[in-house]
């Protein structure tokens, strides 16, 4: 619940110039934060008012106080709102408007006695410059990537996406500490369903604070409780545009660098905006590796403990000599052994991101060679397990979403478990329980897994390989936009020499 104000939130004028700047300061606490200045000019009394930090001082003392002290006319709102030459200027009566006011760097001007008071909207935006992506790092395409500053992000969208049909919409969530959101999507392509199913969710939203994007989307998601992200979450402004011309939805935080997009399927968190910029055939080529390094991360090593642990009779008699060889100065059991290496990697890995820059990086590289051998001559682990642990962590690293990243890598435990209880009935035990997981996940009520689940041909030339340009004269259909057409086919495969 907000704050009590020590006055009623009606109107509060005329009023003194004492008492308004004992009501404001009593509001604040008592603390130093507000500028309260008063003025005299025929016998009439002034006040100027404002948080110092909160507005640019050149725009208050050029635009505000130099008009001010050169008027000849008399003091009062209608004529401070004549002589200053601003538009913004606006009038207001309630202390609660103007408290809120103070904070989002307005300056307020009142007159002794007059039955209003003028505010003008100053605020000091710090902002950091455009810079890279720091979570989805690319090497074709565009480099910039979202910051901070929800005007600079709009900014950029609008700049990328020139549309008369780009909708903006503006939401304040918050009811302590309102933040203003962004709901983004071109009008005549998104689904309605999904453009009201989003705002409702965003606006039904009872909530103190948001920190974040990453927060708002653990709020507004389909299921909270899933490992599984349902909505993408992304630095770089070219993927948010993509993803709003195609039919989705985007959504901007103030004080956030990063963007949702909605609604999102789960072969999405494998699709990079390098697939775009290259060939055809090698961002295909790519797309499918990161299919396959998915598989890879999830049941490599739990495959070794299951074969090491109940089914020798799967491994090669060569490499069956190699791994008893290894193992034979190992004392645990190859889960323990196995859990033991995964946690270490992950301890290097959190620690590596933590660190600054060039310190996390020598860890990682120099803390796995020395603790991996040290590991190996101390004989707590084999040099095999070694292998599959370093190729299962690199086929995590793959994915270009982070959230889609980590949920992999967290996956891998209890599959380990798994394949050390119960071997490989274990291990289809688990496979089977997070296909049915995501059968019955949706993301903004779309099914996840489509265009797998509900099938759709026609689709999967978007998510599992991309063909020529040329040739994507659709937009993805399972989200039913409603204009399914990006350029007319024949016109595309039209191809003349300047002699024709």
């Amino acid at each position: 619940m907000r704050k009590r104000l020590k006055s009623e939130s009606k109107g509060i004028f005329p009023i003194k110039i004492d008492q308004l700047e004992n009501l404001i300061t009593s509001n604040f606490e008592n603390n130093t934060d507000v500028s309260f200045s008063t003025y005299e000019y025929l016998s009439q009394k002034i006040a100027v008012f404002y948080i110092p930090y909160q507005v640019t001082p050149e725009k208050v003392e050029n635009l505000l106080l130099k008009p001010l002290s050169e008027t000849k006319a008399e003091w009062s709102s209608a004529s401070i709102l004549n002589e200053i030459p601003l538009s913004s200027g606006k009038l207001e009566t309630k202390l609660e408007v103007i408290l809120e006011g103070l904070i989002s760097g307005k300056v307020f001007i009142y007159v002794e006695n007059e039955d209003d008071i003028v505010y003008y909207p100053m605020l000091k935006i710090e902002k950091r410059a455009l810079a890279k992506a720091e979570t989805e790092t690319v090497v074709l395409g565009p480099q910039v990537a979202f910051t901070e500053s929800i005007i600079t992000n709009l900014n950029i969208m609008r700049w990328r996406i020139r549309s008369t049909d780009l909708v903006l919409e503006k939401i304040m969530i918050g009811k302590r500490f309102p933040r203003e959101v962004r709901m983004i999507y071109v009008k005549s392509i998104a689904n309605e369903t999904d453009v009201n199913t989003m705002r409702e969710r965003l606006q039904e939203l009872e909530v103190d604070e948001i920190e974040d994007s990453n927060v708002l989307m653990q709020f507004i998601e389909d299921s909270s409780t899933s490992i599984f992200p349902q909505f993408y979450s992304t630095e770089l402004p070219d993927r948010a545009s993509y993803a709003i011309s195609k039919g989705r939805i985007g959504v901007l935080v103030e004080n956030s660098p990063s963007a949702i997009l909605a609604p999102t399927t789960f072969f999405s968190f494998f699709e990079s905006t390098e697939d775009l910029y290259m060939r055809w055939n090698a961002g295909s080529f790519l797309r499918i590796l990161r299919f396959l390094a998915m598989f890879v991360s999830v049941l490599l090593t739990p495959m070794y403990v299951a074969a090491v642990t109940f089914h020798y009779e799967i491994i090669p008699p060569q490499l069956l000599v190699s791994i008893g060889q290894s193992r034979a100065s190992v004392p645990f059991p190859p889960i323990f052994e196995t859990l033991f290496i995964e946690l270490m990697i992950e301890l290097l890995r959190e620690a590596g991101a933590r660190l600054p820059t060039k310190v996390g990086q020598t860890i990682g590289i120099v803390g796995g060679v020395v603790v991996g051998t040290a590991a190996v001559q101390a004989g707590i682990t084999s040099n095999i397990l070694i292998i599959f642990v370093t190729i299962s962590a690199l086929a995590s690293f793959t994915v270009p979403s982070y959230l889609m990243g980590s949920t992999i890598r967290v996956i891998r435990f209890p599959m380990i478990l798994l394949a050390g209880m119960l071997g490989i009935i274990g291990i289809m035990f688990g496979i089977c329980f997070i296909i049915i997981h995501l059968l019955k996940l949706t993301s903004l009520g779309r099914p996840y897994l489509t265009p797998i689940y509900p099938f759709r041909f026609e689709d999967l030339n978007k998510v599992l390989f991309r063909l020529p340009q040329n040739y994507q004269w659709k937009r993805f259909a399972s989200f039913q936009p409603k204009n399914l057409t990006r350029f007319q086919k024949r016109k595309a495969n039209e191809k003349k020499d300047i002699d024709e």
